[in-house]
């Protein structure tokens, strides 16, 4: 099964740092998926090893575009400790969105 694009979009965000490259095609990706240009308030975990690393949470003042590009860095490098490239391949996010019809949880 493959990862949703949430959560592989918070781990290609991840990737752009450990890489040092630009992966993340942000026009393709907002023509894609145009969920991707709404608003919404999100709560971002990233766990390594099914331990909490570090966590990223927004209000709706950006798109979700950029709340997960930039929540993905902050919860993996702005933690207690920034998380190297051994972790990476241990590690889970969960994308938690505070959506009208409810709260939308995926975890991967």
């Amino acid at each position: 099964m493959s990862r949703s694009i949430l959560i592989e979009l918070a781990f290609d965000s991840i990737k752009e740092i450990l890489q040092t490259k630009e992966l993340i095609d942000k026009d393709t990706l907002l023509h894609t998926y145009p969920l991707l240009k709404e608003q919404v308030p999100i709560e971002l975990n990233i766990y390594v090893a099914n331990k909490l690393h570090g966590s990223y949470k927004a209000h709706a003042k950006k798109t979700l575009l950029e709340d997960i590009i930039l929540g993905s860095k902050i919860a993996a490098f702005e933690a207690n400790k920034p998380l190297k490239i051994r972790e990476f391949l241990q590690t889970e996010i969960e994308i938690i969105l505070q959506t009208p019809g409810g709260v939308i949880s995926h975890r991967a």
